[in-house]
Parts: structure tokens; sequence; C-alpha cells
């Protein structure tokens, strides 16, 4: 079983449309579930009739993702962005990695928006995530629970977690970067600026690999 777990804080907005895309995952015998941050809108009332169970957890992504996996009774996790369209294969596309040997992989993406230079900044992304191994987390990163285990799953930290683990995963495991691609928002480039969020997100990471304190990074961020 693939247990889907979908971190959420104030997604009224789109979670119905995320979640209509993991049905036929569930109609599949997989399992999805809602790990709420303490939202102040609809989101949790809107998402009960698309999930198999509607958790809550303090906020911040690194905690709601590993409450979902305590919960998830599934032998494959995969964390999938509040904010994110998946393939109606997806689910296939990681048992194939699975079944092929590979302890975690992530997928490619495509970026949602105006911006011409959305498409650019997703090329970008994929190059790197598969020439590094290094996978954020709109790219929907899964593995197995054995891996999940040996790494003792997201650090809890404001920000950078996604990043985290992916080292931790491919030091011990071999990945897969698949071919198949996630629609994800761009909203968060196009709400402060593209060239600026990028800027920014560089910044940050050779921040966060020069050993700055997340916490910091977070709020530099935010």
């Amino acid at each position: 079983m693939i247990s889907v777990i979908v971190p959420a804080l104030n997604e009224a907005e789109g979670i119905v449309s995320t979640l209509q895309r993991l049905q036929a995952i569930r109609a599949g015998g997989h399992e999805v579930l809602l790990v709420d941050g303490g939202s102040r809108d609809a989101t949790v009332e809107l998402a009960r009739p698309y999930v198999d169970g509607v958790l809550h957890s303090g906020r911040g992504r690194a905690l709601q993702m590993n409450t979902g996996a305590d919960a998830a009774r599934g032998d494959i996790l995969w964390f999938v962005h509040a904010d994110t369209l998946v393939p109606e294969d997806a689910d296939a596309r990681i048992l194939e990695a699975v079944d092929a040997g590979r302890d975690w992989g992530w997928f490619r993406v495509r970026i949602l928006g105006r911006s011409r230079w959305l498409p650019v900044i997703a090329w970008f992304m994929n190059r790197r995530s598969c020439l590094t191994r290094v996978a954020t987390g709109d790219q929907g990163v899964f593995m197995r629970r054995a891996a999940w285990d040996a790494v003792g799953g997201f650090p809890v930290i404001p920000l950078m977690e996604d990043i985290a683990i992916s080292k931790g995963l491919r030091r011990r495991f071999r990945g897969r970067c698949l071919a198949a691609r996630l629609a994800t928002s761009g909203r968060r480039w196009e709400q402060r600026g593209v060239a600026r969020t990028v800027w920014l997100m560089w910044r940050l990471r050779l921040a966060y690999f020069l050993g700055a304190d997340p916490a910091v990074l977070a709020q530099r961020y935010r």
C-alpha cells in the first residue's frame, strides 16, 4: 500500500483539486491522509470527503509530514504538497520504481502560472534534482517505510526539511528521478516576483549548505 500524506495549512482554495487527482489512487487500494497544521479556513471540511483520515498536528510542514507517516498504514510513504496535481498513473510509476529496487524517489515538475519564466525554473529544478539526487518537497518525494525509519523521518526544522531528508536518503539508498511530472503551483514565485524568489532560494540553500541555522533562514524566507 502507498500512503499519500498531504500536509496543509489554509489551503481551502485549492485543496479539492489536489485531492480529486488522488481519488483513482484511493480506488486502487491506497490511502490518502490529510495532516492539518491549524487551518483557519475550510480546508479540513472540504478535504474530508476525499481522504481516508484527517490528522491534526502543530504547524510546520516537517512536523505535519512526520505525524502523517506515524499514522500511515502503507509500506510506501508519498508526500504531496497541498497545491500539487499528480498524474493519473503516479501510483504505478512509484510501484515500478520500488519493484526495480529503488528505495526512494521523486517526480519531475512543471510549474503552473502566468510567468514565462516558470518553465525555465522547472527545467533547472528537474535537472538539478536528477544530477544531485536532492529533491524539493514540490517534487513529491516517496520512500519505502524501511528507508523512512532508517533516516528517522523529516528533521523538525522550519525550513530545508526536504533538502535534509534527501541528503540522508541518498547516503544510504538508491533513488530514482521519475520522468513523470507533477504540476505544482507557481504562486510563491509570482506573488514575490520570480527573479527575487529564485535569488532568495539560492541564497538560502547556500547558507544552509554552509551551516546556517534553519530557524534564521525561515525568518529570511518569510
